[in-house]
């Protein structure tokens, strides 16, 4: 998914600096206007034989400028390891999976629970059987668990993002599960915030209200200086998905006041405690 939206921001930029309507441009490839428009937003695949093509009526015909642009395509093209979740993961989601494992820094808001990159096992099996009017087979929940796990190992890679966790007090009262599975992850909170790359601050409830009002989200930064940065917003059975500059800086306003104003990190970890004492 990244890599789609890397080349399509590229081949975008390159069409625009030729002068070339994106008209023409299908034209050349043999596509509408509108499949180059969803082709330089990344939503959808790319054929080798197309980017070389659109390539060459931008001018790129030298073969060192080429050929990254090309391996791009060829890359563009590689199932991520989620996909192999598509059976209980959907296609909405699958996207902000792709998007969270290539950001340089992932940081959140989180206000009905802790966040599913610092889930423990049985407190995620709690939350994920809670979510769901109709019983899930046990198959299913398991897979979902499997998937989230499976997604928090991004945290302990060698290029591991920066990420900062913004919790809700609410988050961390409401019970999911029995009082052992709500102590352990209290006290795995605790330690995974110790984390060199992982900052962890809540929200008490003293603060009273503050600028989130409008509730959960995650805003994602990329080390391609081509992508945009990206806040997810997500709903019962979708996702939104903002990289308008000025609606993304809203949401950075917001996530900056509400750090200025929660716990620091060591005094969160203190509250983490005192509240380990009455869940």
């Amino acid at each position: 998914m990244v890599r789609r939206i890397l080349l399509g921001s590229q081949l975008r930029r390159l069409r625009e600096a030729r002068g070339v309507t994106r008209e023409a441009a299908g034209y050349s490839i043999r596509a509408s206007e509108s499949k180059i428009s969803r082709m330089e937003l990344g939503r959808v695949s790319f054929k080798g034989r197309d980017v070389a093509d659109l390539l060459t009526l931008y001018g790129v015909t030298d073969e060192s400028e080429r050929e990254p642009l090309l391996g791009l395509a060829r890359d563009s093209s590689i199932a991520g390891w989620w996909h192999s979740y598509s059976d209980v993961l959907p296609g909405w989601f699958q996207t902000y999976v792709g998007l969270e494992g290539a950001a340089s820094h992932i940081n959140t808001y989180e206000v009905q629970f802790v966040h599913g990159l610092l889930q423990t096992e049985d407190y995620a099996h709690a939350v994920v059987t809670a979510g769901h009017r109709t019983p899930l087979a046990e198959e299913e929940v398991e897979r979902r668990v499997a998937l989230r796990l499976e997604r928090q190992k991004l945290l302990l890679g060698e290029q591991a993002p920066r990420f900062l966790c913004v919790l809700d007090e609410a988050a961390l009262r409401r019970p999911f599960g029995s009082h052992a599975i709500m102590d352990a992850q209290l006290r795995h909170l605790a330690e995974v915030s110790e984390l060199p790359n992982v900052t962890v601050q809540i929200v008490p409830f003293d603060l009273g209200g503050h600028p989130a009002e409008s509730g959960a989200f995650t805003l994602l930064r990329f080390p391609e200086s081509d992508l945009n940065d990206v806040v997810y917003l997500e709903q019962l059975t979708s996702a939104l998905y903002l990289d308008k500059k000025d609606e993304v800086a809203h949401y950075d306003l917001v996530l900056e006041r509400l750090v200025k104003n929660s716990l620091d990190p060591s005094r969160s970890r203190e509250h983490l405690r005192t509240i380990r004492q009455l869940v």
